[in-house]
């Protein structure tokens, strides 16, 4: 997630000051946290806990590395700053720790190295321990805008026997510029920081009960003569977080919580691709294949039982069985493949390699329903043009017989593919209903065209389409028709984008063909 979260406090001297922060990297370190990134400088034991890689980098500075550390950075000086306002020793590299899952750095330090995030931070601190408070001052609330980010805040109190009213004002923020992806995770930053303040509270409830035990301080103070305000604020207002809850790796803890708190809350809500309804080929093909088990199914049962299939004619029966048998391998709805690496290689290899004029005869015939014959000795460019040319059609239109040694009728199959010497009888030669590629040796092979697509010589095949209908050509040919052809002239468009375009046509048309029966029925 990337967010910021802070601990602030608001000093009695000083006002609201930021003790801590934790933000996300996904680049390289800053200077500050790089300078102790190598074992060699003294790099403490590491532990690993939910895939984050935990690293406490501590080495002294010289005073000089200090003073220019300082001057560098964003936050306010040494001179500003009081026990109570400081976190990290100068010259403290601060915290780092490695996602191994993400190759994402969580790293804290007391205030943020980039100036903008600096600022956005102060302003923040300022406003959760000032303007922006719950009633009764102690509670959660969600404040923000667009150009300084949203925030979510929680106030507390600490317990400390030197303070006025015997307590210190404290704030957990949590900052993002995602305003909705923050509300959505109110109820799980609320339960974890929530956590966290119990475990402090808790803390300095026992050094302040072990602390009022050895000397009240309520007494004393009701018998101590009046000083003036200011004076005595002066010697209680220096007291640090880690010496109020007596926890040395106080910070260091913070650091493993905050960053925990990041990563959490930015795997617990993630963006799924959804696919949406199945399309209409997806639909036929879980159909048949539900058929296909049914089927199996009932065989398998009548072989336990021993029991024959039952036909009313013995020979007949056996023989279409065979050839249902026969049919069901040929004429497939998407389970038929090549035996070899294609010849065509897409539709728009196909148009260069056949023409433009040819092609549209072809594609117009395939998208009207009409019966497609190719005739071919080379079996294998048969079974590759029918596997392009099915990608127009939907898979339940789709029936193949890839090559057959004689003529099958139409209502057999709607693609067919025929040895040269198959006769085809005259009523087909001249219905307007089908469409015939003859494929011969070409004479001059350097004459046709062959795309650059192409790993295989088709310039010695000469591609004839011819058609019982002449001016079948010449007809206006449905739309989706016109949006392929725009789909494959388009160079700009890849092979991939162009079968997504075909899928989205199949889909739009098989749509449209029914609304308007319900349209009319309505009417």
């Amino acid at each position: 997630m990337n967010a910021i979260v802070a601990l602030c406090h608001f000093c009695e001297l000083h006002g609201p000051r930021t003790l801590f922060c934790t933000e996300v990297l996904h680049a390289p370190l800053p200077q500050g946290a790089e300078s102790g990134d190598s074992p060699s400088q003294g790099e403490q034991a590491e532990e690993e806990e939910g895939g984050i890689q935990m690293s406490s980098r501590i080495r002294s500075h010289s005073p000089a590395e200090g003073a220019s550390v300082e001057a560098s950075s964003p936050g306010p000086k040494k001179s500003d700053m009081c026990e109570g306002c400081r976190s990290l020793a100068v010259g403290h590299p601060g915290y780092i720790s490695h996602d191994k899952e993400t190759s994402i750095k969580y790293v804290s330090h007391q205030h943020p190295n980039h100036p903008q995030l600096f600022s956005i931070v102060r302003q923040a601190c300022v406003r959760s321990l000032s303007c922006e408070v719950c009633p009764g001052r102690e509670g959660p609330i969600f404040f923000g805008d667009e150009q300084h980010g949203f925030v979510f805040s929680h106030t507390f109190f600490i317990k400390d026997s030197l303070a006025r009213g015997f307590q210190r004002w404290y704030s957990i923020i949590a900052i993002m510029m995602d305003r909705i992806y923050l509300i959505n995770s109110w109820p799980f930053l609320l339960g974890k920081i929530r956590g966290i303040i119990d475990e402090l509270q808790g803390k300095a409830l026992k050094v302040f009960e072990a602390e009022q035990f050895g000397c009240p301080q309520r007494a004393q103070r009701m018998n101590t003569a009046f000083t003036p305000f200011l004076h005595q604020r002066n010697g209680n207002a220096a007291r640090s977080l880690t010496s109020l809850t007596s926890d040395d790796n106080l910070w260091a803890c913070l650091h493993t919580s905050f960053a925990w708190l990041l990563k959490a809350c930015g795997s617990r809500l993630t963006e799924k691709l959804l696919e949406g309804a199945p399309t209409e080929d997806t639909l036929v093909q879980m159909e048949k294949l539900a058929d296909l088990e049914e089927e199996s199914e009932s065989w398998d049962n009548s072989e336990a039982e021993e029991k024959a299939p039952v036909f009313s004619e013995g020979s007949e029966g056996r023989e279409r069985t065979k050839h249902l048998t026969d049919l069901s391998s040929r004429s497939d709805g998407g389970s038929w493949q090549p035996r070899k690496l294609a010849v065509f290689k897409s539709l728009r290899h196909m148009r260069q390699v056949l023409g433009a004029p040819s092609f549209r005869m072809l594609a117009w015939h395939v998208l009207m329903g009409n019966q497609v014959i190719w005739k071919s000795r080379d079996v294998d460019l048969v079974q590759s043009a029918f596997e392009i040319l099915r990608t127009m059609l939907p898979v339940g239109c789709v029936c193949v017989i890839p090559y057959s040694n004689q003529y099958e009728e139409a209502y057999r199959c709607n693609f067919l593919g025929l040895s040269p010497q198959v006769q085809i009888p005259a009523h087909v030669l001249s219905s307007e209903f089908a469409v015939i590629v003859e494929v011969h040796m070409a004479p001059h092979p350097s004459v046709y065209p062959v795309g650059p697509e192409d790993d295989q010589s088709l310039s010695k095949y000469e591609f004839v389409v011819t058609s019982g209908s002449p001016v079948s050509a010449d007809r206006v040919g449905p739309t989706i028709l016109n949006k392929i052809e725009a789909a494959l002239t388009n160079q700009n468009l890849s092979v991939d984008v162009v079968d997504q375009c075909l899928i989205c046509l199949k889909e739009e048309w098989m749509k449209w063909t029914v609304a308007p029966k319900r349209t009319h029925r309505n009417s």
